[in-house]
C-alpha cells in the first residue's frame, strides 16, 4: 500500500507538467492559427478578389486620392450636390468621431438645424417649390453617410444644373448613372454617391 501511495505521489507532478505542456501546445497552434495564418489568409483573399473595398473604397482625381466612396465629405457650392448633415465632432464627417447627433425629435437644437438646413437649401435655389427630402435636413446615425436619396438627389438637379450651365436632363442622366439599387432588388433603397457623382460632374465639366 505505501508502494502505491509513493507512486501516486511520483506521478501527480509530472501529470501536472503534462497537462501544462499541453496547454501550451494548444495556445502556440491557435495563435499561429488565429493569429496569423487566418488574418494573412482572410487579408490576402481580400486584396486578391477585392483590392478596391479592402483598402478603403478610395476614389481618385487626377491621380489623387480624393476620399472613400464610404465616407461623406461636406459640400457647400450650388455647382455641387449636397450630402446629409454629419453630427460628428470637431469637424463633420470626421471617421474617428463617428456617431449621431442623439438628440430627441422636441429638441430646439435639432429643430434648429434642421430650419437653418431649409434655409440654404431655399437660398441656394429660390424658385424651387419641391418638397425638400428629410434626408437632406437630417444627419444619419453614424454621421459619415455617403450616400442621398433619389429624391434629394432630384430635387438638387436644377441647381447644380444651372449652376454648372448644363441641361437638366444632362444632370439627371449622371444621377442614373450613379444610383444604386437594392441589393437583389430587395434589401435596401435605391441611393447615390454624394462623392462620386461630383467627382463625375467634374469630369464632365472640363470636358466640356
Amino acid at each position: 500500500m505505501n508502494t502505491d501511495m509513493n507512486m501516486q505521489k511520483k506521478a501527480a507532478p509530472q501529470g501536472g507538467a503534462g497537462l501544462l505542456r499541453a496547454a501550451l501546445v494548444v495556445f502556440a497552434i491557435l495563435t499561429l492559427v488565429t493569429g496569423l495564418a487566418y488574418p494573412y489568409a482572410t487579408t490576402g483573399i481580400a486584396q486578391l478578389l477585392f483590392p478596391r473595398e479592402a483598402n478603403g473604397s478610395m476614389m481618385e482625381r487626377n491621380g489623387q486620392v480624393v476620399g472613400s466612396s464610404l465616407i461623406g465629405q461636406q459640400f457647400s457650392a450650388p455647382k455641387y450636390f449636397w450630402g446629409r448633415l454629419s453630427a460628428t465632432a470637431p469637424l463633420p464627417y470626421n471617421a474617428s468621431a463617428s456617431g449621431g447627433s442623439n438628440l430627441g425629435p422636441r429638441n430646439q437644437a435639432l429643430a434648429d438645424a434642421a430650419k437653418a438646413r431649409v434655409e440654404a437649401l431655399h437660398a441656394a435655389d429660390p424658385g424651387n417649390t419641391k418638397p425638400i427630402p428629410v434626408d437632406l435636413v437630417s444627419a444619419s446615425g453614424s454621421g459619415l453617410d455617403p450616400d442621398i436619396s433619389v429624391a434629394a438627389a432630384d430635387y438638387q438637379i436644377d441647381r447644380v444644373a444651372k449652376a454648372r450651365d448644363m441641361t437638366t436632363l444632362e444632370v439627371a442622366r449622371r444621377v442614373e448613372a450613379h444610383t444604386r439599387r437594392p441589393f437583389f432588388g430587395l434589401l435596401g433603397e435605391p441611393v447615390v454617391n454624394v462623392l462620386a457623382l461630383n467627382l463625375d460632374l467634374d469630369g464632365l465639366k472640363a470636358t466640356r
